[in-house]
């Protein structure tokens, strides 16, 4: 054969070898896709950690009157969530945030945590073609298989408690699944991630509020708890936790989100981190601004007490003057990916924070979009099984878990741990 017809074959060889790496590389057709992501969305229950639409009712209506926002029709922004979206988004299950401002202390928090987690229940009996309360993994499996939403019940912070073992045996008994240890300031047992440390984790009643919760069966939450909170949480508990609106501080290195070796104890303690939506959490110039941020928001608060309209007021003017890049459906997939690297794919979940939340990732924007983020996993080389690990069954195998604990807990007598205050009489009069 001559050099000119070697030379031939060989660039012949070349150009088919181009076409099937071409052939190869091809991104998968997005109609594909979607489809595929629906159908998983049919097979397993999509549970999402954390949605805050009962106190977007209440800032509708103070009375929390749920014709309000009549979730039949198709409700349009700011509120982000609606039956039909929930139906369009393929929706199995959600943990209802029954979350009251630090600025509600008190007596005051625990009798407002009471009114929304009042308002869940009324929500659950409104819809009952759509929605079915969930107590247990178990609930939550029978709730799918008859079409139905989970409704699921999560206490955002721990000073809905106000340091009372006996309201948080009552809060469970209330149907509330979740605690989140703190909100955005530190309690008298948690330190809180955006808050200056004054405990360096929890206290030795802290530690017995995360062994009675796990007595109980009822999730010890993350989300919002300062690194040394979170390594004591995981010391202490004996079962699994959750983060149920956190994302990963290796990529926005912002004091709510999780730190690498955090997600490292997260896999030997069987938790799971449900990835926050929010531009704040998922942008790295987000981390940047946090600091600042929140010294803001502690300033508002105490300038209104109660008056969380007011407080939003002051941050959005400060957003205002500090915009973000946009957040997209990549960049929380980005996230994702972290938290299954670092962590592993029995330990990634969802948790959207929407209607707590003033923007989202753009395709992201409201509770219809899930099947755009399963969809992105799956153009990532996700598969069927690690897909439907992440949309829900990694929660309900750290529900199950923890129901599992407490079992073997049920002989143990409530805790009667407390801590003093000034309002608790010292002698009998």
């Amino acid at each position: 054969m001559s050099d000119h017809a070697v030379s031939s074959v060989v660039c012949v060889a070349a150009v088919m070898v181009l076409a099937v790496v071409s052939i190869g590389a091809r991104p998968a057709d997005p109609d594909a896709l979607m489809a595929r992501a629906k159908a998983l969305h049919k097979a397993v229950p999509l549970i999402d950690g954390h949605n805050d639409f009962p106190w977007a009712l209440r800032e509708k209506s103070p009375e929390r009157n749920l014709d309000a926002l009549d979730l039949r029709t198709h409700l349009q922004p700011p509120i982000m969530t609606d039956i039909p979206r929930l139906r369009a988004g393929g929706v199995g299950g959600q943990f209802w945030s029954v979350w009251v401002p630090v600025t509600i202390a008190g007596d005051a928090a625990v009798r407002t945590t009471r009114e929304q987690i009042d308002v869940v229940h009324r929500m659950v009996a409104k819809y009952p073609e759509t929605f079915q309360l969930a107590l247990t993994a178990d609930d939550v499996e029978r709730a799918f298989t008859a079409g139905k939403i989970a409704s699921l019940i999560g206490m955002e912070g721990g000073h809905s408690i106000n340091n009372s073992m006996a309201t948080l045996r009552q809060m469970y008994a209330l149907g509330a699944r979740y605690m989140t240890l703190t909100h955005t300031r530190n309690t008298d047992w948690a330190d809180a991630a955006t808050d200056t440390p004054v405990h360096h984790g929890l206290t030795p009643f802290g530690e017995a509020v995360v062994h009675e919760m796990n007595r109980l069966g009822m999730l010890v939450d993350l989300s919002h708890v300062s690194p040394e909170t979170m390594a004591a949480a995981l010391r202490v508990t004996k079962a699994p936790v959750i983060f149920s609106h956190s994302s990963a501080r290796a990529i926005c290195d912002h004091p709510r989100n999780v730190p690498d070796d955090i997600l490292r104890q997260v896999t030997a303690n069987g938790g799971v981190v449900m990835v926050n939506f929010y531009p704040n959490f998922l942008v790295p110039e987000g981390g940047r601004q946090a600091t600042e941020l929140y010294a803001l928001q502690r300033q508002l608060e105490d300038a209104h007490p109660g008056d969380q309209k007011a407080v939003e007021a002051g941050m959005n003017e400060y957003r205002k003057s500090h915009p973000l890049p946009k957040a997209t459906i990549k960049l929380v997939a980005d996230h994702v990916d972290h938290v299954r690297q670092v962590a592993g794919v029995d330990h990634v979940g969802i948790g959207s924070d929407f209607d707590g939340i003033d923007i989202a990732p753009d395709g992201l924007e409201d509770v219809s979009k899930y099947p755009a983020l399963t969809a992105e996993l799956l153009s990532r080389g996700w598969s069927d099984e690690d897909v439907k690990k992440f949309l829900g069954l990694n929660v309900l195998r750290a529900m199950r878990q923890a129901e599992a604990v407490a079992a073997g807990m049920k002989d143990e007598p409530p805790s009667v741990a407390m801590l003093p205050t000034a309002t608790e009489p010292t002698t009998k009069k």
